[in-house]
């Protein structure tokens, strides 16, 4: 499959530089969201990008420094657990799209959007479900997006040693519900998510 024939189509159109963004983040019980924005130069070896779900903790780290070494324009946007509960998890998402692409240190003409969803910012967009699949830079934010988070969180497994999130990332394993049930929920919990708020004191 072509995974840069959207770029390549809105190159054409003179739409160009073209952002893909997606996030990490949206299934734990604890830690933040986070969104990253990353625009490909035209004419690059596409085949190493592809869905960061799909790929070992290894081969994201080779892709992520494969970009920075490239020197990619990319950026990431960050939302808190906090944020989560404010404003919901969906919202949060595309809070911290809308701010990985504010950071681009390069503007976009148009952004491609992992989900059903836009960005809520004046900027052409396109919503593709399963966009990771068919959008080399939406696949490239994908890494991005993953190894940013499963760093963030390996840096709150040393602040909050009881819950073994460098092990499970935040997500909701059968350990981490376990832990959450003897030691109550800790500041990076996201309250409102079930698992966590029938611990709360």
């Amino acid at each position: 499959m072509d995974t840069f024939s959207y770029e390549r189509r809105l190159q054409r159109q003179g739409l160009m530089p073209v952002a893909g963004v997606d996030e990490a983040g949206r299934g734990p019980l604890a830690g933040p969201v986070v969104a990253a924005a990353v625009i490909l130069p035209a004419g690059l070896d596409y085949s190493p990008f592809r869905d960061s779900k799909k790929m070992t903790a290894q081969a994201r780290e080779r892709v992520f420094a494969l970009l920075t070494e490239l020197r990619v324009a990319m950026a990431v946007g960050i939302c808190s657990a906090q944020e989560v509960d404010a404003i919901n998890i969906l919202q949060a998402s595309l809070l911290a799209m809308k701010r990985a692409v504010e950071k681009l240190c390069q503007a976009p003409l148009f952004v491609l959007v992992d989900g059903k969803f836009t960005i809520k910012m004046d900027l052409p967009q396109q919503a593709l479900v399963r966009g990771e699949s068919k959008s080399a830079s939406i696949a490239a934010a994908s890494v991005v997006a993953k190894v940013t988070r499963d760093r963030l969180m390996r840096a709150y497994d040393e602040k909050y040693p009881l819950y073994n999130f460098r092990q499970h990332k935040g997500y909701p394993t059968r350990e981490h519900k376990a832990l959450i049930a003897l030691h109550g929920p800790c500041p990076i919990h996201r309250i409102t998510f079930k698992g966590v708020q029938e611990h709360l004191g």
